[in-house]
Order: C-alpha cells, then sequence, then structure tokens
C-alpha cells in the first residue's frame, strides 16, 4: 500500500493529538506530537530560567543552546511513545500551565521554529507518519496527502485543556485556562513566522459539538482507498 503523511493542524486543545495518535495506530503508522517539540524547547528554556515574568525571554542564550538539545520519542514501559529531552523523559512536565504560557513566545522564535522543522522533516523521511500541530500542512510537509484542520469553539477547548490539567495542578482555573487558549490563539494566528493558517487544501473540522468517536469516524471517511 502506498505510504503517505498526514498532517493536522488547528487551534489549541481541538483535540489533535488524540486524533492524530488513533489514526496513527489504525494506519500502523508513527505518530509525531510537533507540539511537543516546541513544548520541550520551552521547558529548556524555562529549566535554564531564560524565561521571566514578562512577555520576552533570552532569545540569544536559547539559540545558542540550541545545538546542544536532544529531542527523542521513546516508548515507556507500555508501549507509549514519550517524548525525552537529552535522555530525560519529560512528557508530564511539557503539559504544565508554565509551559503553556510560554510555548507561543518559544514557537515564535524562527530559528526554534528552524531547528524543529528540520527535526521534523528528518523525522519523516520514509512517510507513514501522522504528524499534528500549527504548521504542518503549510510549511513542514506542504506536499503531504492528507490534510486537515480543527477548529472549535474557546470554552470547548478550555474546557477540555482545564480537564486535563487539574490531574497536574488541582489549583488550576477554568478561567485561566480559558485566558490562556484565547492568548494562544491570538499568538499563534499573528506570528511572522509560520503563522497558525489554514492549508488552502485542508479539510476543516469543527470538534466543537462531537465526540472523539464521532470526529475519528469522519476522518476514516477521508483516508484514500488503498490505505
Amino acid at each position: 500500500m502506498q505510504k503517505i503523511i498526514i498532517a493536522i493542524d488547528g487551534l489549541a486543545a481541538t483535540g489533535k493529538s488524540t486524533q492524530a495518535k488513533k489514526l496513527a495506530s489504525y494506519l500502523g503508522y508513527r505518530y509525531i506530537d510537533s507540539g511537543a517539540m516546541y513544548r520541550a524547547i520551552t521547558f529548556f528554556a524555562l529549566q535554564n530560567n531564560w524565561c521571566q515574568d514578562t512577555n520576552n525571554c533570552d532569545e540569544k542564550a536559547l539559540i545558542a543552546a540550541l545545538p546542544n538539545v536532544q529531542l527523542d520519542f521513546l516508548p515507556d514501559a507500555t508501549g507509549k511513545s514519550v517524548l525525552h529531552l537529552n535522555g530525560t523523559n519529560i512528557d508530564n512536565e511539557i503539559r504544565s500551565m508554565a509551559v503553556s504560557k510560554w510555548v507561543s513566545t518559544i514557537a515564535a522564535i524562527p530559528e526554534v521554529r528552524t531547528f524543529l522543522v528540520a527535526q521534523q522533516r528528518a523525522i519523516s523521511a520514509q512517510k507513514a507518519i501522522v504528524m499534528d500541530g500549527r504548521d504542518i500542512g503549510t510549511v513542514v510537509f506542504p506536499d503531504a496527502e492528507l490534510k486537515f484542520f480543527f477548529t472549535a469553539r474557546p470554552e470547548i477547548r478550555a474546557q477540555r485543556r482545564f480537564e486535563e490539567l487539574q490531574a497536574i495542578d488541582p489549583d488550576i482555573t477554568f478561567q485561566q485556562v480559558l485566558e490562556n487558549v484565547v492568548e494562544r490563539d491570538q499568538k499563534d494566528s499573528n506570528r511572522k513566522t509560520s503563522p497558525l493558517i489554514k492549508a488552502s487544501d485542508a479539510i476543516e473540522i469543527d470538534v466543537s459539538d462531537q465526540n472523539v468517536s464521532a470526529v475519528f469516524q469522519l476522518l476514516l471517511r477521508y483516508l484514500p482507498t488503498n490505505q
């Protein structure tokens, strides 16, 4: 069967990763979470105290350190693919609100995007992958054979992310999460480098009023017949 690249882009907290994982499992493809990679770089910057309580980070220090960053998706004891930064599993740490607060700022740095796009393309040299993110269908893989773009109302997305974060931070409030989701939309859509936009050939799906199963069944309808 022909191996293809499937790109899933869209707004924050629309369930892109959930659906990408399900599609990859269904097809026997490799799943790559590009958003986790940007979160890893953000976590790395926070670890080194390069981001303080302002809207700016020490970009020069981060850029200079990028050659020392090693990112790997490795299976854990259950077989789940988790992200490692320089040999350390950081899959839980990158989901924190601290990382969410800064990730759009870090992701807007051109050198960070160049660094990660090169890694993402190298990972995908043999195709047979499903990758989700913000610019997969427009920048990373503009020639991807199948592209989706997810949208949903801000309140729906914030509730989903709020439920996820409660296990990590019991003190988090829905309002904090909603404000973060709206802020990320604004930053991601208006950054100069690789802004969040729908590819002209992407299939747009509003997931606001659909459960995980319904969205997955909808995606399956668009798979090439030889998959």
